[in-house]
């Protein structure tokens, strides 16, 4: 059987640590909806449409972006309406708007970006039509996905180590997932090893780089005979590995 362990949340918890915006750290550690909160508050259709707008919002996405994606059809809004929305955005999350400016300011200004993880992202202006201008999707997006990518590193190789002896094999990585290939017998230990390796990340970041990994990781849970055909499974958070 398969297993897929998917990291919750990871994007937003890589924006929040980077940006130490303290409104999205209050949601994360007291387990807000988020989306839901933001869906009201933004006045958007649904908490779907609420999601995937901040996740495009993290990664540079523009009033004019929103307003000619058919994703975004739904809600009607013009360019105009949508700027309302991103500046409604920033002004909640005034962490992430500043965390933003930063990371623009200091790619123009040295051409890198460097992460706390020893990431180094460099960068150089584009020619657009008659315009020189620097990557702002791709500035904002790196940071986010750079550091998602290393805590699932993370946490892939604490679960190799900890499955040492058993007849399960760690298939890949899918993005914010983990896959194993797990025998019914080894099923439930598994599982358990998946979410304790998850968990144990910030504790193992700090270990690792020496800064406070200060949020939590969770990790939903599922099986299947492959991956179109999962179900959740539930695993007791009471155990010791």
């Amino acid at each position: 059987m398969l297993i897929n362990a998917d990291v919750k949340s990871l994007e937003i918890v890589a924006a929040a640590f980077l940006s130490r915006d303290e409104v999205l750290i209050h949601e994360i550690r007291s387990k807000v909806d988020t989306h839901g909160d933001n869906q009201k508050r933004f006045g958007l259709p649904s908490r779907l449409i609420a999601k995937t707008f901040v996740f495009r919002l993290i990664y540079g996405g523009s009033a004019y972006s929103y307003s000619i994606d058919p994703e975004f059809s739904i809600v009607g809004y013009n360019q105009k309406q949508w700027q309302e929305v991103i500046d409604e955005y920033y002004a909640k999350y005034k962490g992430m708007a500043r965390w933003h400016n930063d990371l623009m300011k200091q790619a123009v200004t040295t051409g890198k970006l460097v992460m706390p993880t020893g990431r180094i992202y460099t960068f150089k202006p584009e020619k657009k039509g008659n315009d020189i201008v620097w990557p702002r999707t791709t500035i904002l997006n790196y940071p986010v996905q750079g550091l998602g990518a290393d805590l699932v590193c993370m946490a892939r190789v604490s679960a190799f180590k900890r499955m040492k002896g058993l007849l399960a094999l760690l298939v890949s990585s899918v993005h914010d997932s983990i896959v194993v290939d797990s025998p019914l017998q080894e099923i439930e230990k598994v599982c358990k090893i998946l979410k304790s390796s998850v968990e144990d990340v910030p504790k193992n970041f700090e270990r690792l780089f020496k800064i406070p990994f200060d949020l939590p990781l969770n990790v939903e849970i599922q099986i299947g005979e492959d991956l179109k055909n999962v179900v959740d499974i539930e695993v007791f958070s009471c155990y010791n590995i």
